[in-house]
């Protein structure tokens, strides 16, 4: 099913109406689909333009349709970027023994976000996770996988899977133990302009972070 859609949305790429209403049908749709590395469990309708996106300029989304336990999946600088509504049981889980013990950086210890989302969260809202959606062992794409325990074993927590080589991350973007990836997911420059709409690309006021010094994007 992923596969079309993605096909269809190539070849409506010349006609904007059609794209999105492609795109909100395939929101619907790719729930809970997504077996290749490339797909993407949500597909965000309102992406912005296409000069705005090659010109790496910070990009405004409106979350406020996103529900709790949700996904959507939007460009920046030709990035997916991953924004997930947390459950406050996914919060409260991110903090347990069981699932610290499973991570290899549970601290945020190394250079993948920015001051302001080194945290217990890694986030600005603890409720909002914002990523740079690119497995940091080979460039993969992982699927959304926030339902504990199924077919990843007793012990998954919820979070995110890479079946292209294996690689795991909670529900923070934090990566597990004994995976090809070295490192967590990246958290990009972000801040949120109103209760509703998220900024990305851009610090907080107070903050001067370069998004280039992260050690691997």
């Amino acid at each position: 099913m992923a596969d079309s859609a993605q096909s269809h949305s190539l070849g409506a790429g010349h006609d904007a109406g059609s794209r999105r209403d492609f795109l909100v049908i395939a929101a619907n749709a790719l729930v809970g689909v997504g077996a290749a590395c490339v797909a993407w469990p949500l597909i965000k309708s309102m992406n912005p333009a296409a000069d705005v996106l090659a010109a790496g300029a910070p990009v405004d989304i409106d979350i406020s349709s996103v529900q709790p336990g949700q996904q959507i999946v939007v460009l920046w600088r030709s990035r997916p970027i991953f924004i997930v509504h947390r459950t406050p049981d996914e919060l409260t889980k991110l903090q347990t023994d069981a699932d610290r013990a499973l991570l290899r950086d549970p601290d945020s210890d190394n250079l993948q976000q920015p001051p302001y989302a080194k945290n217990a969260y890694r986030s600005v809202k603890p409720e909002y996770l914002v990523l740079v959606g690119i497995c940091t062992h080979l460039g993969c794409i992982p699927n959304f996988v926030p339902a504990p325990g199924g077919s990843l074993g007793a012990s998954w927590p919820g979070g995110y899977f890479c079946p292209c080589h294996g690689s795991r991350y909670d529900l923070a973007g934090r990566v597990f133990s004994g995976v090809p990836a070295p490192l967590n997911l990246p958290v990009p420059p972000y801040h949120f302009v109103s209760d509703t709409t998220v900024r990305i690309g851009e610090n907080p006021p107070d903050s001067t972070f370069d998004f280039g010094s992260i050690e691997q994007i």
